[in-house]
This record gives structure tokens, C-alpha cells and sequence, in this order.
């Protein structure tokens, strides 16, 4: 099955798709940027489920490029993906890691059953990295995964951009 792309500029808080994904930082308690965005529109149960992960199976936090759900509080989805992106500044310049966070995010969907999953221009702010290579990767691992019939339930996947410097360099990724 294909799965169908888009990009639009927006607020991914506000997505009505089965499943967000968050670029969180590795101790899933909120952040700035996106990370702090969806903790504050999800509520307190995100935290909730994020301090019971960390009480558990993730004790030590995510590994960057590795991807957990939880449920998505007050927010319109039915799930949060929480993924780790690689940090440029910290000398995480793989594209390979980069490539995991949005591989695994999708795993983690099919898992789950989604059929619609919001991305963010994972690791494109304060990690660093170049939002034109971020697109050129997540848009070749979602058509990778498509083309390989390794998408699973997932028909659509949506990359909700907060700039219209992003939404153009996912839109001409997507050319």
C-alpha cells in the first residue's frame, strides 16, 4: 500500500490524525519548542505516562533515534510518538540517526494501528541540523518504507511545519 505525503505549515498540537510524533529530549519530561508544546496542549497525564515510562522500562531516558508511545491526554490524536533526534551541537551529525528517529516513529505507528501519523521537522531547531537535509531524509525514509510495504497500517503521514521556510524545504522534497 502507498502511503500518502503531505506537508503543511501549522500547529501539530492541533493535528486530528491517529498519532503525533514529538521530538522530545531523552528525558521525556517536556521541553521547549515542539517537545513543550505538545506537553502543554496534551496536559498532565502526558507527564503522567512520560514519569511512568522513565519509573520503568525507560530509567535512563530515550536513546536518540529510538522512538515510545504514550496516550495524547487532552489533544485531538489518539497517541504520542515520543522520539530522541541527534543534536548537531553534540557532535550527532549521523543522518543515519536522523533516518532512525522517523523509521522507528513509524514502526512504533504500525504498531499501534495508526493510520495517520504527524511528523515535526525532527532535530531542524535547536539541535541543529539543516531543516532541507532533515526533509530530504524524513521524506526518504517515509517513501522507503512505503515502497517496501513496511508502512504497516500507516496511509498517511503528514509533516506539520511551524515556518514557511520549513514547509518549503519539505515541499521540495517532496518534488
Amino acid at each position: 500500500m502507498s502511503v500518502r505525503i503531505e506537508a503543511v505549515q501549522g500547529d501539530i498540537t492541533a493535528e486530528q490524525v491517529d498519532a503525533i510524533v514529538n521530538a522530545a529530549n531523552s528525558s521525556l519530561m517536556g521541553g521547549g519548542g515542539v517537545d513543550g508544546a505538545i506537553h502543554r496542549a496534551a496536559g498532565p497525564a502526558l507527564l503522567a505516562e512520560c514519569e511512568a515510562l522513565r519509573r520503568g522500562s525507560l530509567p535512563d531516558g530515550l536513546p536518540t533515534g529510538q522512538a515510545v508511545a504514550t496516550g495524547a491526554g487532552e489533544l485531538a490524536a489518539r497517541w504520542v510518538i515520543h522520539t530522541v533526534g541527534p543534536d548537531r551541537h553534540r557532535g550527532q551529525t549521523d543522518p543515519a540517526l536522523l533516518a532512525s528517529c522517523f523509521t522507528e516513529s513509524l514502526r512504533v505507528a504500525a504498531e499501534l494501528g495508526a493510520t495517520s501519523v504527524a511528523f515535526p521537522a525532527i532535530s531542524a531547531g535547536v539541535y541543529g541540523w539543516d531543516v532541507a537535509e532533515v526533509a530530504r531524509v524524513a521524506v526518504g525514509v517515509v517513501r522507503e518504507m512505503s515502497d517496501g510495504d513496511r508502512s504497516g497500517s500507516v496511509e498517511l503521514v503528514r509533516f506539520v511545519l511551524f515556518s514557511p521556510d520549513a514547509l518549503a524545504a519539505f515541499e521540495a522534497a517532496l518534488a
